[in-house]
């Protein structure tokens, strides 16, 4: 993607590490206790030889397709200086409404979520408005950004019980006032993967990616 200065995975798991080391990935091993990805990531911010850096971009293993725009769009909530906090959403269609495996947003209008969830979000209460509820159906891509400090701040609060009801790591910091800008991108998210059908889809998608190139 050339989006930035370096690259490292980083997870508790010697079987993740020993996969990719052979194809020249940079791996650190970290706690088996943390409560979600961003508090892994903390982990890897806070060691020395990443202290100069200012921006922390979070790719989760489970969104292993994600679009160069969706990561390229995180990043600028942040280097824009408009919220410490960035992550991706792209329009869809409102089929994926009733897919609790499907995290959907709701956005201000200057780019702020206002909230994430599995549920149908947000919900149609009157039919006539099926329309207009079509053009904010947003599905969440899974990367975040982070300023520094905002990272820190993040991962010191303690896990919110709206992060554990719907297990969904972003609603910490929202729960705490802190502002997350949303990127809406234009290309098709492509689905993550958290259920067995959608890791036979990953698969064949990447035998096909490894047949084109």
């Amino acid at each position: 993607m050339h989006l930035a200065e370096r690259c490292v995975i980083a997870t508790d798991s010697d079987e993740v590490a020993e996969a990719v080391r052979p194809h020249g990935a940079e791996v650190l091993i970290t706690s088996a206790e943390h409560p979600s990805g961003t508090d892994r990531v903390a982990e890897v911010a806070a060691r020395r030889e990443f202290r100069d850096y200012d921006a922390i971009v979070n790719v989760q293993g489970d969104e292993p397709f994600v679009a160069a725009s969706a990561v390229r769009g995180a990043v600028s909530q942040i280097t824009s200086g408009n919220f410490p906090l960035g992550t991706a959403a792209a329009r869809a269609s409102d089929d994926i409404l009733e897919e609790p495996s499907v995290v959907k947003v709701v956005a201000a209008d200057d780019g702020r979520a206002m909230y994430f969830s599995r549920a149908a979000i947000p919900f149609l209460r009157d039919a006539a408005d099926a329309q207009l509820r079509t053009t904010r159906v947003w599905q969440h891509i899974g990367v975040y950004a982070y300023a520094r400090e905002a990272l820190a701040r993040w991962v010191s609060l303690p896990p919110h019980p709206l992060e554990r009801i719907e297990r969904l790591e972003q609603l910490r910091p929202l729960a705490a006032g802190m502002a997350m800008g949303v990127a809406l991108v234009t290309e098709p998210p492509h689905i993550g993967i958290d259920t067995a059908a959608d890791l036979s889809r990953a698969n064949a998608d990447w035998n096909d990616f490894e047949e084109r190139h």
